[in-house]
């Protein structure tokens, strides 16, 4: 997959009229800046509906987007995975433009994003974050990134760039066929291993991004939010991937099985006794464990590849974008 540059920097908005488009924001406490993202959206793409959904707010984000003309919803269920969830649920759009409503990324480049999916009938396109040679972001939210961004690309192929991007635009069949399960800011790793093992055509966009405007702070707790997507990584390796899961569970228990039993059976054959039969017990324990690992593997690997089927002719009974508007 190739990164889309200059090849796509003439804005075309002819699409405008052939495909519904829906803008999707998620919100909390993004007064200062909801207002300007509403807005810019709105000039960028003028025939889009806007929606703005708000996830129990203390202050005047609902207020604000009402004013400024996005549609305003509410999710009362904490968490920005429950409120993409419901948005999903409840729009029907054929293109699905996501992003923050923090005002840090650059709403003039979401024509060229639907027309590059357009055009190459992607069922994703993500924006990939170029702070421009600014600091914008903090050392522990750009390791972070890249530290997870790897991890999930050498678990489940190379795929988009940015996985945390929050701007993003969808398919209504890569929409229609995401079954969410995640709660809070761990969703944008479930979106793209979700694309990555149904081989759904992707592309990226360089996106300018800048910092958040004054009165607005960012809601990401670098270890708290990293921590569970880290959980939310091994937990979808387990159920996308179990034999490689399990297995390495086995690899693991057959190694200290040996390192136990190995010293053992060694002075069994020197003496002919085994003064160490407790360590012995735990060794043959751990040896048996482990061949149970790997046969749960086996099982749950064949298992998971008639869900995989089962979630790629869902997400084919919808078509795709090259095949034009509902």
């Amino acid at each position: 997959m190739k990164d889309q540059e200059a090849d796509f920097l003439v804005v075309d908005q002819s699409f405008a009229h052939l495909f519904e488009v829906a803008v999707i924001i998620p919100c909390y406490n993004e007064a200062a800046a909801i207002g300007k993202v509403i807005a810019d959206f709105r000039h960028y793409l003028p025939d889009a509906k806007i929606y703005v959904y708000d996830n129990n707010s203390t202050d005047d984000t609902a207020a604000v987007a009402r004013k400024a003309g996005a549609i305003v919803r509410h999710e009362y269920r904490q968490g920005k995975g429950f409120v993409i969830r419901r948005m999903f649920a409840d729009i029907e759009a054929d293109i699905y433009i996501m992003v923050d409503g923090d005002d840090t990324y650059d709403a003039s480049i979401a024509p060229n994003m639907v027309k590059l999916m357009i055009d190459q009938g992607l069922d994703l396109v993500n924006a990939t974050r170029n702070e421009g040679g600014q600091s914008i972001y903090r050392p522990g939210h750009r390791f972070g990134n890249v530290m997870l961004s790897t991890m999930v690309a050498l678990i489940f192929g190379q795929g988009i760039k940015d996985m945390l991007s929050g701007y993003r635009v969808f398919s209504r069949r890569f929409v229609k066929s995401f079954p969410i399960m995640s709660q809070g800011f761990e969703i944008e790793t479930e979106l793209t291993v979700h694309s990555l093992e149904l081989a759904m055509p992707m592309g990226d966009v360089p996106c300018r991004i800048t910092d958040r405007p004054a009165g607005s702070t960012s809601k990401l707790s670098t270890f708290r939010d990293g921590w569970r997507i880290l959980v939310m990584i091994l937990s979808l390796l387990k159920e996308e991937k179990p034999f490689a899961f399990f297995g390495g569970i086995a690899i693991a228990l057959v190694l200290l099985s040996l390192a136990l039993g190995l010293p053992v059976i060694m002075h069994y054959f020197d003496t002919g006794t085994v003064p160490r039969l407790p360590t012995a017990l735990l060794a043959a324990s751990i040896m048996l464990v482990a061949f149970m690992s790997f046969a749960m593997g086996l099982i749950l690997q064949t298992v998971t590849r008639g869900r995989k089927e089962m979630k790629r002719l869902h997400y084919l009974a919808s078509p795709g974008i090259s095949a034009g508007p509902l």
